[in-house]
C-alpha cells in the first residue's frame, strides 16, 4: 500500500520538530492536572460518604475522556484550517496542485495527517487514562471504545477544518469558520426543540400529551447532530448502561411499540445512527473540500458562466 506523499512529508518534518514534543508535553500536563484534581473531589467525596473509594474511582474514565475529546475539537480544526490557506499565504498552493496528486487526495492528506497527531496524543495518555481501569475495575473494552470515539471526532473536526481552509484564503479567517461551524452543530441542532418548548409553554391552546410528544420526539432527532448529546449518550452506555439520548423518546416509544421512535430508543441504535450521520458529513465535507480546490473544475465552471451570459 502506497502512502500519501503528504503525510510521510508531514510526520517526517514534524516528528523532527522540537513542536511536536512540547506538545504531548501540554497534553499530559494538562491530563495530570486534571486527574489530580479529580482525585482530590473523589477524596473529599469519600469522607463523608459509605461508598469505597475504589468504587468512585470509574468516574475517572469519563473525566479524563471528555478533557480529552474537548481538546481534540478545539485543536484538530485549527491545524486543518491552516493546511490549505496555509499554502496559499506561502505561496505554495499552485505548485502543489501541479504534481500528480488528485485534489481528494492532497485533502485526504492533509486530513490523515492531523488524525495521526491527534491519535499519537491520545495513545500518550494510555498510562493515565490506564488508571481507572486498574483501579476502578472496568471493562477494557471501553478503552477501546473510547479510541473510536477520539478517532470519529477527530475525523470529524478535520473535516470541518480543511473545508474551511479551502474555502478561506487567510487562516484566521479559516479557523473562525471552523468555530462557526462548531456553533452551528452545537446551537442549531438544538434550538428546534427550544423553541417548541418555548412556544408551548406560552400557547394557549391545549395540545394533547401524545401529541405534544410525538412533535417533540420528531424534534429530538436533530440531537443526533449534536456533538455534546453524542458524547453524553456514549458516557451514559458506559457508566449507566442505558442510552441518555433514547430515554427522550420513550414517552413516545411506548405508545407506539413497533414504531420509529421504538426502534431508535432500543439498545445502541442512536448512537450508531449518530455515528453514520457523523462520517456522512466529514465524507461529505472532504468532497466539498476536493471540489473546492480542483483548479479544472474551477475554470470549467467559469467559462460555464462566462459563455451562459454572453449567450443571454
Amino acid at each position: 500500500m502506497r502512502l500519501n506523499p503528504i503525510v510521510k512529508k508531514d510526520v517526517k518534518v514534524q516528528s523532527r520538530s522540537m513542536k511536536i514534543c512540547w506538545g504531548v508535553f501540554a497534553y499530559e500536563l494538562i491530563l495530570a492536572l486534571v486527574f489530580f484534581f479529580a482525585m482530590t473531589i473523589i477524596q473529599q467525596e469519600s469522607r463523608y460518604s459509605m461508598n469505597n473509594i475504589y468504587s468512585a474511582m470509574v468516574w475517572l474514565y469519563p473525566v479524563l475522556a471528555v478533557t480529552q475529546l474537548v481538546i481534540l475539537g478545539v485543536v484538530v480544526p485549527v491545524r486543518t484550517a491552516s493546511s490549505i490557506s496555509g499554502e496559499k499565504e506561502r505561496q505554495t498552493f499552485d505548485i502543489m496542485m501541479t504534481t500528480s496528486m488528485t485534489p481528494f487526495s492532497i485533502i485526504a492528506g492533509k486530513v490523515t495527517t492531523a488524525i495521526v497527531q491527534s491519535m499519537l496524543f491520545v495513545l500518550a495518555s494510555m498510562p493515565v487514562m490506564a488508571l481507572s481501569f486498574i483501579i476502578g475495575g472496568m471493562s477494557w473494552a471501553y478503552l477501546f471504545w473510547f479510541l473510536g470515539i477520539a478517532l470519529l471526532v477527530s475525523l470529524f473536526a478535520a473535516s470541518i477544518g480543511i473545508l474551511c481552509s479551502a474555502l478561506c484564503k487567510k487562516s484566521i479567517s479559516a479557523v473562525i469558520m471552523s468555530y462557526g461551524f462548531y456553533l452551528f452543530f452545537f446551537i442549531v441542532t438544538v434550538l428546534p426543540l427550544i423553541v417548541y418548548e418555548i412556544i408551548e409553554a406560552g400557547a394557549s391552546w391545549n395540545m394533547s400529551g401524545t401529541q405534544s410528544n410525538y412533535i417533540r420526539a420528531w424534534l429530538c432527532l436533530f440531537l443526533m447532530l449534536n456533538p455534546i448529546v453524542y458524547i453524553v449518550d456514549f458516557f451514559a452506555h458506559v457508566m449507566m448502561g442505558e442510552s441518555w439520548a433514547a430515554s427522550i423518546l420513550d414517552l413516545v416509544s411506548a405508545t407506539q411499540p413497533r414504531g420509529l421512535f421504538h426502534f431508535i430508543s432500543s439498545g445502541y441504535v442512536w448512537m450508531i445512527l449518530s455515528t453514520v450521520l457523523y462520517l456522512a458529513i466529514s465524507a461529505l465535507f472532504l468532497f466539498l473540500a476536493a471540489r473546492r480546490i480542483n483548479p479544472v473544475g474551477r475554470h470549467v465552471r467559469r467559462a460555464a458562466k462566462k459563455s451562459g451570459g454572453k449567450s443571454k
